[in-house]
Order: C-alpha cells, then structure tokens, then sequence
C-alpha cells in the first residue's frame, strides 16, 4: 500500500530541497517513491503545481517508439513515429497517475502567500531515517493516508 504524506513547509526553496532530500533518499534505498511534486501560490494568488514526473514526455518517447513499429508494418516508419510521438504526448498530458491533481491544486489555494506545500507518494520507507532527513526543513504535517495512530506519530517525530 501507497502512503501519502503533505508537508507544509516555508517556501518553494524549502519545497525543491525537500524534494532533493527525498530524491536522495530514494538512491540510498530509504524511500520508495512512486510520485512526488510542491505547490505554491503565485503571484496572482493562484496555484501552481511541479510535478517531478514529466508524462507528456515519457508518453511522446513511447508513443514515438509505438508509432515507428506500426508504421514499419505499413511500410511508413516516419508518418507512424510522427503520429505516435503526438498521441503519446497528448496520452501522457491528459493521464493522472500518481497524486491527484485536483487535492494538490485545493491544498495548494489554502496555502499563505510565500508557502508551499510537498506532496510524497511513497511505496516503502524506512521512517526513522526519512524524518530525521526531513527535520531541519522544519515541515508541517498538513494530511496523510496514515493511520491517526501512526499520523500523531509522524507529528511528534517531526517535532521533536
């Protein structure tokens, strides 16, 4: 099972040197991730989503791949890697995998101007090295999918 963790943290820096962190985390074998992004609000007041996995290319390189075999079949390699790379693309702009964009984008509207907010979506982890990696950064654990019992716990370790 997938677990969700929102931390709210001071700013778009503090939310990319998370997502460093758990990016680092992740090569070590600590952290299993699945998907992870940050929002924060921009000038206009208005939310803006990074996401680290970009699906618009991963579906354009796979379309592309797709459409070059099919259009061999039909002896028109390039008209198939052509129309292929494009309906991958489209494929991965409109898919939804991972974090749901619309819980990012309404977290993302209640944030303060100036903060942000790190969405991790993680497979495994091993907790006590995760928190301890994470607490310099001074997060707020703003929602989880953990068990209340095991959320409180992530708080106070986070607090401590």
């Amino acid at each position: 099972m997938s677990h969700l963790v929102v931390l709210g943290v001071a700013d778009t820096e503090t939310a990319e040197r998370a997502l460093d962190i758990a990016g680092e985390l992740g090569q070590q074998e600590l952290l299993q991730l699945e998907d992870a992004a940050y929002v924060h609000k921009d000038a206009k007041g208005r939310p803006r989503i990074h996401q680290t996995v970009n699906l618009t290319g991963a579906g354009a390189a796979s379309g592309a791949l797709w459409g070059t075999l099919i259009g061999l079949l039909f002896l028109n390699p390039l008209l198939g890697l052509a129309a292929g790379a494009a309906s991958g693309a489209i494929a991965g702009k409109l898919g939804d995998i991972g974090i749901d964009d619309n819980m990012i984008k309404r977290i993302g509207a209640e944030l303060e101007q100036g903060r942000a907010a790190v969405f991790l979506l993680a497979r495994s982890a091993t907790r006590d090295r995760v928190v301890e990696a994470f607490k310099p950064l001074d997060p707020v654990v703003i929602q989880t999918n953990l068990t209340k019992d095991d959320e409180q716990a992530l708080v106070e370790a986070l607090r401590s």
